[in-house]
């Protein structure tokens, strides 16, 4: 496997959402060859991918709010990925075995974005 090499940030939720996106570009890469349900594939590309986007972005936020901005939309993200996990394993594109690890890496990622996210707003004076 290519790997680019650490470059800076390598929080743990960094880290996590970089491998959960490589890890869903991967199975889209391998499933996607069925054209009549592409554009779910391209649906849970986006979200996934996004969450580790979102994430990297709030590493140069301009303020708090941005900060806990970009977390937030980061868990929405993930919590729109689960969905179409959730559409694609009920409609038997993946198996169980992908489909629950899938799954709980994204379960993860939902736990450490809220705990991030409760964090930055009590040490915000948010809460």
């Amino acid at each position: 496997m290519q790997q680019i090499t650490n470059r800076g940030n390598d929080s743990p939720l960094n880290v996590k959402s970089k491998s959960f996106a490589v890890r869903i570009v991967k199975m889209v890469k391998h499933l996607g060859k069925d054209w009549s349900i592409s554009a779910l594939f391209q649906q849970i590309l986006r979200s996934a991918t996004s969450v580790h986007a979102n994430i990297r972005e709030s590493e140069f936020a301009q303020s708090p709010s941005d900060f806990i901005s970009k977390l937030s939309i980061a868990l929405k993200e993930a919590n729109e990925t689960q969905g179409w996990l959730e559409i694609l394993f009920e409609s038997e594109c993946v198996s169980e075995k992908a489909f629950e690890s899938l799954y709980t890496d994204c379960d993860e990622l939902i736990s450490m974005l809220s705990a991030s996210i409760k964090t930055a707003k009590r040490n915000n004076g948010l809460l």
